[in-house]
């Protein structure tokens, strides 16, 4: 009995060890379980984070929103383009000169350019309040345009389009929202962008042409005559889209405050030669990514060049908008009047469609910045060949049509690329900092341009044209630099 006893005790003593061992066993189970699981759980949550990045980066705005800006981009157009064809005209019938007439055309871009700045202020970094201006303001601009013929004033007509000037800061929106990271993907800007020089051509072509016919009809009436009538249907239209803007569309979510939590780190219990620890992670007093809110010197090179371009597309197709009905008119081979002068500016713009739909299949595929080197090489050739025809005496119908369709064609398409690479390259955060750089560039390409335009004849037609092709020439220049810095995401 007691050597019974005996052995179940020491057999209990030899099943002791194991039993206090088995919490280990199984602590360390468990851990290993949970690790395999995590380590599992790994490649499944990489796999979510690069759907949920695919995504972003081609995401849309809705469908009525989108509709809304695009719409409002070709609005704009059109005002700015509607009294091409006529200003001439209609500045000499109120005792003005072809110069003022330049002025008429370019100042609501200097205008827009200084209420661009306190409208800003109070946008709520949305976009509803400046539609409800540009709609007001471009209203009130044309009906003030139409009334200077009544009351025989000529610097109504200026004081008109300096009240479209306030419209026109909503250029510099629709860019801003085709550029929008809340809305809109890193590789749908591009393509919105198209859409936006699609607009501009629509405005390029339309509206010479509908203010040239206007104003050949000419309706005999101190009110409604070929003078003003584009005006007061562009306020009617400006009426029509104040209305579907208020009903259809709606400003993106705020942006949510990304806010990084701080936690204290526990500390390991199992040794206790070990203080336990109370520190906060360093780590997330760090910024994130901090390098990428950081301007290195090949962004201020991108910067630059960008601007310079959007700057200089303006520019130069501000100023042969202006030149050719001046040119025209005081041309002995050409004699043109308003109506011939819209329709041929109407003419380049609609043969240019074509490949501007096209440009919105390429632009998925191509890099920004071949687009650019294109756009630019076929505006530049343009410009080479005018002026080789400039200096021969060999200025004719079909040649300067050649001339104005490869500039039309060529800086329209360059014109795309200017804010949608730079937006792609620079933090979102700056999406509105890089929208007011890119317009105030187009503002001054727009003034400049037209004012000189208009005096083209006056100060010679060759040294018109050299000045366009060296302000192409240092944007090459540019170009060429900072060729490695400009590669980014296509579409």
């Amino acid at each position: 009995m007691r050597r019974h006893e005996n052995a179940h005790a020491r057999s209990r003593e030899h099943a002791l060890p194991f039993g206090r061992l088995q919490p280990s066993f199984l602590r360390l189970s468990s851990t290993i379980r949970s690790s395999a699981r995590s380590v599992a759980a790994e490649p499944t949550s990489e796999a979510q984070e690069d759907t949920s990045r695919t995504v972003d980066e081609f995401k849309l705005p809705r469908m009525s929103c989108l509709c809304t800006m695009i719409l409002c981009n070709v609005f704009l157009q059109l005002s700015f383009f509607v009294v091409v064809s006529s200003s001439n005209e209609y500045a000499k019938h109120l005792g003005g000169t072809s110069t003022f007439s330049g002025v008429v055309i370019g100042i609501p871009t200097a205008v827009s350019g200084l209420a661009l700045l306190p409208i800003m202020k109070y946008d709520r970094n949305g976009y509803k309040i400046p539609l409800h201006i540009a709609c007001a303001s471009a209203i009130l601009g044309h009906i003030l345009y139409a009334l200077a013929y009544k009351t025989n004033f000529l610097y109504l007509i200026l004081i008109g389009r300096m009240v479209n000037g306030i419209a026109f800061t909503s250029f510099m929106y629709t860019k801003k929202y085709c550029s929008d990271s809340r809305v809109v993907g890193i590789r749908r800007r591009t393509t919105l962008a198209s859409w936006l020089v699609m607009g501009q051509g629509v405005g390029m072509t339309l509206g010479p042409f509908a203010g040239g016919l206007l104003f050949k009809i000419g309706f005999a009436n101190p009110i409604f005559n070929g003078f003003t009538s584009p005006a007061w249907i562009m306020a009617i239209v400006w009426l029509g889209f104040w209305i579907f803007s208020a009903v259809f569309f709606e400003d993106p979510p705020a942006p949510a405050t990304r806010a990084t939590p701080l936690s204290p780190l526990p500390a390991p219990q199992e040794d206790p030669s070990v203080p336990p620890s109370t520190d906060v992670s360093t780590a997330a007093l760090i910024p994130e990514d901090d390098d990428t809110h950081r301007m290195t010197p090949g962004r201020w090179g991108v910067c630059v060049c960008m601007c310079w371009f959007a700057m200089t597309c303006f520019f130069v197709l501000g100023a042969w908008e202006a030149n050719l009905p001046v040119f025209g008119a005081a041309s002995p081979t050409f004699r043109w009047t308003a109506f011939g002068a819209g329709n041929f500016i109407a003419l380049g713009g609609i043969c240019t469609f074509p490949f501007l739909l096209l440009n919105l299949l390429v632009a998925r595929r191509i890099q920004d910045r071949k687009l650019l080197l294109f756009g630019t090489s076929v505006g530049f050739a343009g410009l080479a060949i005018f002026l080789a025809l400039l200096n021969t005496g060999a200025v004719r119908y079909g040649s300067l049509f050649v001339c104005w369709f490869a500039v039309a064609l060529g800086f329209n398409l360059a014109s795309t690329v200017t804010l949608s690479l730079l937006s792609k390259q620079l933090p979102p955060e700056w999406n509105g900092r890089t929208s007011l750089a890119i317009q105030y560039s187009n503002y001054t390409g727009r003034v400049t341009g037209a004012i000189w335009g208009g005096s083209g004849v006056a100060v010679g037609m060759s040294n018109y044209v050299g000045l366009e092709i060296a302000i192409v020439g240092i944007g090459a220049a540019l170009f060429l630099t900072f060729w490695r810095s400009l590669k980014a995401k296509t579409g």
